[in-house]
């Protein structure tokens, strides 16, 4: 068997995912879990997985679909390969909520500032 070629790596940053992901139904986590791979594994992400969030400074979102349930992983690349987790929510309306964004890109600049 072949190994699989990684495009990036998804590194969890402190616990911030994590938190979230306990938190979730095991259906979820393996939907979260098989995200993941697809986004490590393939070149180019559809954007049905992945989605850059305008005026952000580079600030992505997992998109993540169960069943009627949406949720969305917030993340950010370092050197291009490796993508940081920051948080995640269920989503229930159109639009992001406004203090989640607040909250990724908080866990962003933390990360910036600790790798200084």
């Amino acid at each position: 068997m072949n190994e699989k070629q990684k495009h990036r790596t998804i590194i969890f940053y402190k616990d911030y995912f994590e938190n979230f992901f306990v938190q979730q139904r095991a259906k979820v986590q393996e939907k979260i879990i098989w995200t993941f791979d697809l986004i490590e594994e393939v070149q180019r992400i559809p954007a049905t997985y992945l989605k850059s969030i305008e005026d952000t400074d580079g600030l992505y979102e997992i998109r993540i679909q169960s069943g009627s349930d949406i949720f969305r992983i917030f993340c950010f690349f370092d050197q291009g390969r490796l993508v940081i987790l920051a948080n995640g929510y269920q989503k229930k309306s159109q639009k992001a909520p406004k203090q989640e964004i607040e909250k990724a890109l908080k866990i962003k600049k933390e990360y910036e500032n600790e790798k200084r």
